[in-house]
């Protein structure tokens, strides 16, 4: 099950102040749906959601026409008023949006974007939704992707949308994380009618860096992992009594994030975990070329 703890968190993580492209916006002034969720206290577990087990191998074909029951695509939840969510995506409730391919599928990527300002409109948004959306579609792989905290990003942009990429506040909000990503998985399955057989995690900048420290402390089970235009980290009390899954690391060539992206491999591969490490002539940030990448290794890999 996509279990609701944090393990204990030896290793450093400290990320580096996430690359953006637009001057911070005023702060939005409202509460992450985080902050509300059950178990959203840092002292106390996060209850185990509604959501199936995650388990490596499922079906082969993503778009499995037994998949769900019903019409396809289901009908979006009714009365959702959000200002996180593009046109091309669909809101699961107001801090979470959703993304269904073509024909129905029992394959899930659980997306965790960069940071990003405070509005309805930013670029960074735009082109993190795109993306997934886009690339999503394209590989049968339905997605969503949840909005984090406007509290933990750096300084300079303290307002902005991101996640907690230091040992204290990975301690902290993963429990909760871990929660509501349970619940949503379980929104998204009573909405098509159908249970995900197969679970990815993956993220760009900021949510690249969580998306390494919640694998190699074994927080979120899934899988297969990725890393896209960040992540970090080494060798955990965790990493050898892990299950290797296939993890996806992807990086502009000009981008400074490289090294640490590159010994996360390295790290990850002395674990004996499958590994790809991609580079590409793309400025940082999310990107189709990552996920297109990632589906076919991850799928691959199983």
């Amino acid at each position: 099950m996509l279990m609701a703890r944090a393990a204990p968190l030896l290793m450093a993580m400290a990320a580096p102040a996430c690359a953006t492209e637009a001057t911070p916006a005023a702060a939005a002034g409202r509460q992450s749906a985080f902050d509300a969720a059950p178990g959203a206290t840092s002292s106390a577990p996060a209850p185990a959601g509604p959501s199936a087990p995650v388990t490596a191998g499922g079906a082969d074909t993503a778009a499995d026409a037994s998949a769900a029951t019903g019409p396809w695509p289901p009908a979006p939840p009714g009365g959702v008023t959000t200002d996180w969510c593009i046109d091309l995506v669909t809101p699961l409730d107001a801090d979470c949006c959703y993304v269904l391919p073509e024909r129905p599928t029992r394959d899930l990527l659980v997306y965790l974007h960069g940071v990003v300002p405070p509005g309805r409109d930013s670029r960074q948004k735009t082109n993190f939704e795109s993306v997934v959306a886009n690339a999503s579609r394209r590989a049968g792989v339905a997605a969503i992707m949840p909005r984090g905290w406007n509290d933990v990003a750096p300084k300079r942009i303290a307002k902005w949308w991101a996640w907690p990429t230091n040992p204290g506040t990975f301690r902290q909000r993963t429990p909760t994380f871990v929660a509501r990503v349970a619940e949503l998985r379980g929104r998204l399955e009573a909405l098509t009618g159908a249970r995900f057989e197969r679970v990815w995690v993956a993220g760009s900048s900021s949510g690249a860096y969580y998306a390494a420290a919640l694998a190699l402390h074994g927080a979120l089970p899934a899988d297969g992992y990725g890393a896209m235009s960040g992540g970090s980290g080494g060798p955990t009390p965790e990493l050898a009594g892990l299950p290797p899954r296939p993890f996806y690391v992807g990086f502009g060539r000009g981008d400074n994030v490289g090294p640490k992206a590159r010994a996360l491999g390295d790290a990850l591969r002395a674990a004996k975990w499958p590994v790809q490490v991609a580079e590409h002539d793309v400025p940082h940030g999310a990107r189709e070329v990552y996920l297109d990448e990632a589906f076919a290794f991850w799928r691959a890999a199983r």
